[in-house]
């Protein structure tokens, strides 16, 4: 699933090739392309047809796009596979079209998704802390890349808590935009092992993998997202190439970079993690008391 960089990508692209643009007309062609929209297509589409797109937005791995005058916004779920693709209006459709916005000057928005994981809801914006969102992502904390973002705020809430680290960055109400590749690689840089309890990390320990989270996504961010997934593109169709840079996600039994020891995998919550066992190493488990 993409992560915050490659939403940040695809944003950027919206901002550039979309923003400004008026939708003249939607065509929506897989009813599961828009079912988070409960009132249904005939309603999405008159709710978009006619509006001026003024801003692409983005909290963590949630994407908008802002429309005047109605004050609604687009929320766009990427899913698995989920692609949004700038087009000439004469260009054949892709295989896997699910919504054609049509936006004039010879240029359509595709939402291209071969899995179907994901599609697009028309949201109420509302403040939160000061800043306008939708309704519908009101619950998701600021990501690390937002200027706005609270250091102190987040060490206090994990500090709080009695949980795996990798687990509350994966928690999106807490901190938003890690995701399981991102996670892997803030950790391994902050050298701190996944299963580590946020209640036993001191602050300064907490600062380091918050702050090599941020890095790790800027850098990926630089060279346009991860992408181990063909499915994966920016608004012009082309891939993210990050993972050329990891050091610790999907590399099992390579040597780590950093001491030359083999990166172990190991489950995770229906998934993988991926560490160093001597950078990182996992936290020692108490023995079993012997009775009397």
């Amino acid at each position: 699933m993409p992560e915050l960089p490659e939403v940040e990508v695809v944003r950027r692209g919206l901002e550039k090739f979309v923003v400004g643009s008026t939708v003249e007309s939607v065509d929506i062609l897989h009813p599961r392309a828009i079912r988070r929209h409960v009132p249904g297509p005939a309603d999405l589409a008159g709710r978009i047809v006619g509006q001026r797109i003024c801003a692409a937005e983005r909290r963590g791995k949630y994407l908008w796009l802002v429309l005047e005058p109605s004050a609604t916004a687009i929320v766009v779920h990427l899913g698995m596979s989920g692609q949004m693709l700038v087009q000439p209006e004469d260009a054949p459709d892709e295989k896997h079209l699910r919504i054609r916005a049509r936006l004039g000057a010879g240029t359509d928005l595709r939402f291209v998704d071969q899995r179907t994981f994901g599609g697009w809801a028309i949201a109420e914006m509302v403040e939160v802390d000061g800043t306008p969102v939708p309704d519908s992502v009101a619950h998701i904390a600021r990501d690390p890349m937002d200027p706005r973002f609270d250091v102190e705020s987040v060490v206090k809430v994990l500090r709080g808590k009695h949980t795996e680290i990798k687990r509350a960055l994966l928690d999106q109400t807490v901190v938003s935009g890690v995701g399981n590749i991102y996670a892997d690689e803030a950790l391994w840089r902050a050298r701190i092992h996944g299963t580590r309890l946020t209640d036993k990390l001191t602050g300064p320990q907490l600062r380091q993998v918050l702050a090599s989270a941020r890095e790790v996504m800027d850098a990926a961010l630089d060279q346009g997202g991860t992408s181990f997934d063909a499915l994966y593109v920016n608004v012009n169709g082309e891939s993210g190439y990050f993972d050329r840079s990891l050091h610790a996600y999907g590399r099992e039994d390579e040597p780590c970079d950093r001491c030359g020891a083999p990166i172990r995998r190991e489950k995770f919550m229906n998934r993988s993690s991926y560490s160093c066992p001597v950078c990182q190493p996992p936290p020692r488990r108490r023995s079993p008391r012997t009775p009397g």
